[in-house]
């Protein structure tokens, strides 16, 4: 293998794919990037058998070849070099790395151990706004948690429907639910998965600002997600995810269909007086809320024994019956931090049923709009 390319372009793919090279000491070739030539382009690969990221730089290839060599030692060499081209050239199982006054020999892994990156070549496959998908993920990615009794609540579910992408999470506590709305598509039926939690973050990670429509394909058993080059439809970067197996729990059973009280106020207020509630919290986190419809004020309580007491009210627009109701402050901030809209509906089913936050009348198109984020109270006692 020998070839030129820039240094920018080789220091932007390894910035990409060394995401999820790991030190492991049982399987050490998965610290390794696999460099590829084809074509007009060099690839870098790597795995940690979950998942598997593959990116292309437009490279002058003189020689076809491959290598894998030690992914961090190699990036963090080329982030040390200037924007010059480098010629890279392995010599049997070592790349020699020039550019300008630098030069390197890194020692390298035979290219035949390293795992096979499954492609996904048939079915159906649907087309995404990048930047709106990441941002829609973004809301939901937080909420799951590591469960070897349920993994199917380790990731966020996904539906995809021929108008709109449907996208769940929850850690049996709270559910955030976020509903991508899309043009009409071509899908022949909906398909539904779950995404493992690290794929969905590397997946915003990686493609949230990019420009562009990300292509996502379908398969039994695992899902990829592809950003073409510009101007042409060469692959850019492809990420690759095993999926969870099993069925995820049918929520929409469980979402509160009526609820007794109503609280519309601003979302800025409502956030700041319970983070300062939080601060004097007990071992519970625990904040209390007193909403009385008549003066449609909310009171916000907490106590620590050892540091003091916190009581402040928010003043809103309130409807039902008057309820006394007790949060995990951080699971209710966790909410309000992902609501934009300047003004949030707060809707209560009872002192110990789940409540509902919502954004107030988000306009068409912006990134509120389909958002619920669903949370149990602290039962009292």
């Amino acid at each position: 293998m020998k070839l030129l390319i820039l240094q920018e372009k080789l220091k932007e793919g390894l910035g990409v794919v060394e995401r999820i090279s790991p030190k492991t000491p049982s399987l050490p070739i998965l610290s390794n990037v696999l460099l590829k030539t084809e074509k007009n382009f060099l690839s870098l690969s790597t795995t940690d058998l979950e998942l598997a990221i593959k990116c292309w730089s437009l490279a002058k290839v003189e020689e076809e070849g491959q290598i894998t060599v030690p992914t961090r030692l190699f990036s963090a060499f080329v982030n040390c070099l200037p924007n010059k081209q480098i010629l890279l050239e392995e010599k049997g199982l070592s790349l020699i790395a020039e550019c300008n006054n630098y030069r390197t020999i890194l020692k390298g892994v035979n290219p035949e151990d390293f795992p096979i990156i499954p492609q996904i070549t048939e079915g159906e496959s649907l087309l995404v706004d990048s930047r709106s998908f990441c941002q829609s993920l973004s809301l939901v990615v937080d909420i799951p948690i590591l469960s070897t009794t349920k993994p199917e609540i380790s990731g966020v579910y996904l539906v995809f429907q021929k108008d709109s992408i449907k996208m769940a999470a929850t850690d049996s506590f709270r559910l955030g639910e976020k509903t991508f709305f899309l043009p009409q598509t071509s899908l022949s039926k909906e398909y539904t998965l779950i995404l493992p939690q690290k794929a969905a973050r590397e997946i915003i990670n990686i493609f949230g600002e990019k420009e562009g429509e990300l292509r996502v394909y379908f398969s039994p058993n695992q899902v990829l997600f592809e950003l073409p080059m510009q101007e042409t439809v060469h692959p850019q970067i492809q990420l690759i995810s095993r999926l969870i197996e099993g069925e995820y729990p049918n929520y929409e059973e469980i979402l509160p269909k009526k609820f007794e009280t109503q609280i519309v106020c601003q979302r800025n207020e409502f956030l700041n007086q319970i983070k300062s509630a939080s601060l004097f919290s007990g071992k519970v986190s625990e904040v209390k809320l007193k909403i009385d419809p008549k003066s449609e004020r909310i009171e916000i309580f907490s106590r620590n024994p050892d540091l003091g007491e916190y009581r402040s009210s928010l003043v809103g627009r309130v409807k039902g019956k008057e309820c006394e109701i007790s949060f995990n402050h951080r699971f209710l901030a966790d909410g309000l931090l992902n609501i934009k809209n300047p003004e949030i509906v707060f809707e209560l089913t009872g002192p110990e049923g789940s409540a509902v936050l919502r954004p107030s009348q988000p306009p068409a198109g912006h990134p509120d709009q389909g958002y619920i984020y669903v949370v149990m109270p602290i039962r009292a006692g």
